[in-house]
């Protein structure tokens, strides 16, 4: 009995403030985070200034003004299931935020997204467009926009944050730039649409890549673009297709390297949206009404 109190004793010795073991590995592998962006883009991270002021979590922007990354994509940093999809901006602050979880007991945390792309409960793939870049939070906190980010691990305790790794490398805390190598595919589903066009609805099809929608307000459109994620740089079967309601279908199908679409049209009120890649096809209902 005596010698089981004292090996509870050490134990506690080397537990660190994230409640996890200094010593030895942790108890299962860290998936292989990337940052939450595009490929190829550069953010600058802060996390002594972040809006939590919790240890390790961190803002990013790469604009030259407040508002430059508003609307910005945003990406998974890793494979999992959404968790969490919804506004929490008064219960935690957080406003539009999405939880990953990637198993093992690492989640990453999405933070004051302008919108979310994707719902509790839906794979995603690493690299997968999940939302758009916002300043939402609780009623009053008038903050600029920024991507909040976070891992915790082994549960989702705020006391459980823990610092993040992209592509093998610890972010340099306090204060660093990134460039993303978040590159299952090299494209923006925002910029391949055009200027004004941000994230709104995301699928995965399969491991073969994702189908977006994507919304631009101020002229009412819609676009769909279907990004491949396997066989990329190889010409197969890839589609993309948007149908506003009581109107006829715009397909762009074909043999296609790296993406189908981008498929817009002037679409106010609901729409049906799909595409198709590596033999995996998706068809929404009418939506987005």
């Amino acid at each position: 009995m005596r010698l089981n109190v004292l090996l509870r004793a050490a134990a506690t010795l080397v537990l660190g403030v994230t409640g996890t073991l200094l010593l030895g590995t942790p108890a299962h592998a860290a998936p292989s985070f990337q940052l939450p962006f595009p490929c190829g883009q550069t953010w600058s991270g802060n996390s002594s200034g972040s809006s939590a002021h919790v240890s390790w979590e961190i803002d990013f922007n790469r604009g030259s003004t407040p508002t430059a990354d508003l609307g910005d994509t945003v990406v998974a940093a890793a494979a999992g299931t959404v968790e969490v999809s919804a506004h929490q901006g008064e219960v935690n602050g957080y406003g539009n935020l999405i939880v990953i979880n990637h198993g093992g007991g690492y989640y990453t945390y999405y933070a004051h997204l302008d919108a979310r792309a994707v719902s509790a409960g839906q794979a995603v793939l690493r690299g997968q467009a999940i939302g758009a870049l916002g300043n939402t939070s609780r009623t009053g906190n008038n903050i600029s926009p920024h991507l909040h980010y976070e891992v915790r691990y082994p549960d989702r305790s705020q006391s459980h944050i823990i610092k993040s790794v992209f592509n093998g490398s610890t972010f340099p805390y306090n204060v660093g730039s990134v460039t993303s190598n978040n590159c299952a595919t090299s494209y923006d589903p925002a910029a391949e649409c055009g200027a004004g066009f941000q994230m709104t609805d995301s699928v995965k099809l399969g491991s073969a890549g994702t189908v977006n929608l994507l919304w631009k307000g101020s002229t009412s459109q819609n676009c769909v673009i279907t990004l491949k994620m396997a066989s990329v740089g190889t010409p197969t079967a890839t589609s993309a297709f948007l149908e506003p309601q009581g109107a006829s279908r715009t397909t762009d199908s074909g043999s296609f390297s790296y993406f189908a679409g981008p498929v817009i049209r002037t679409a106010p009120n609901c729409v049906k949206w799909g595409g198709s890649a590596g033999g995996t096809s998706y068809t929404s209902p009418f939506e987005h009404c």
